[in-house]
């Protein structure tokens, strides 16, 4: 065990399950005190508290809040810094989605565009804005955010969902710009990935990884690898990082 983030204090928004579970593991293996932000999924939560008390010394937390709402962001900014004092990590991973064919557009109404903007941008920039105090204390601030290739090539769940993991990005480079040189900003773009959600999704699955030249799905692990190679790689700012086997070669 390397141990390079110790003594740091991460947020992983949506980090109680899939992706963000995965990505709250690696980065407690490294020495991080884990803060686990989740809004539903409360048995998750408390399990992964668990593991994470049980096999890491570190000071973990877990948070109930949805990003969704500006006054729980506050309220989870609030109790961190009563808790910690300062933040040294963001990872803005909460997310959710629901496969609609980008053809029926009659099924694209304005909920769809609202959950999609409220949770993947808007909650994101938010979790940002309300925390910069807090990171700024930090000696080596920075941010990740979970996008998707769907930002590039268009293609994903559902057209809503491509639009605002494209924002998502659009965002990063901006606040790259604006936080610099104190704090670094980059993005993940990870291809269709294998978690609970998309194996429900069996055709859609099985054409994805047919036109990956990889042959295979992002996995959550690949994705909390490059989370944490990002923490540590302190000339990276400003970038999107691709993570999909090749899918976007095809």
């Amino acid at each position: 065990m390397s141990m390079l983030l110790e003594n740091q204090k991460i947020l992983v928004t949506g980090g109680s399950r899939g992706i963000g579970r995965s990505i709250s593991l690696r980065l407690a293996e490294e020495g991080a005190s884990i803060i686990v932000n989740y809004s539903k999924s409360n048995s998750d939560a408390k399990n992964l508290l668990d593991i994470l008390n049980t096999d890491y010394n570190q000071n973990h937390l877990i948070i109930k809040a949805d990003v969704s709402k500006e006054k729980d962001i506050v309220l989870l900014m609030q109790k961190i810094e009563s808790y910690y004092g300062n933040l040294d990590v963001i990872i803005n991973n909460a997310g959710s989605t629901n496969f609609i064919e980008h053809s029926d557009l009659k099924k694209h109404d304005s909920t769809i565009f609202d959950d999609m903007y409220k949770v993947h941008f808007r909650g994101s920039f938010l979790c940002i804005k309300h925390s910069e105090d807090l990171l700024r204390k930090s000696l080596q601030p920075s941010i990740v955010n979970i996008a998707s290739i769907a930002s590039i090539t268009a293609i994903g769940s559902n057209i809503a969902y491509c639009a605002m993991k494209a924002a998502v990005v659009n965002m990063t480079k901006s606040l790259a710009r604006a936080l610099a040189p104190e704090v670094r900003v980059n993005a993940i773009s990870p291809g269709l990935v294998d978690t609970d959600l998309t194996k429900n999704w069996k055709d859609y699955r099985n054409k994805q990884i047919n036109l990956t030249p990889l042959g295979s799905l992002t996995t959550p692990e690949d994705i909390a690898n490059e989370v944490f190679h990002l923490i540590i790689s302190p000339n990276i700012t400003g970038q999107n990082i691709i993570l999909d086997g090749g899918r976007t070669l095809n």
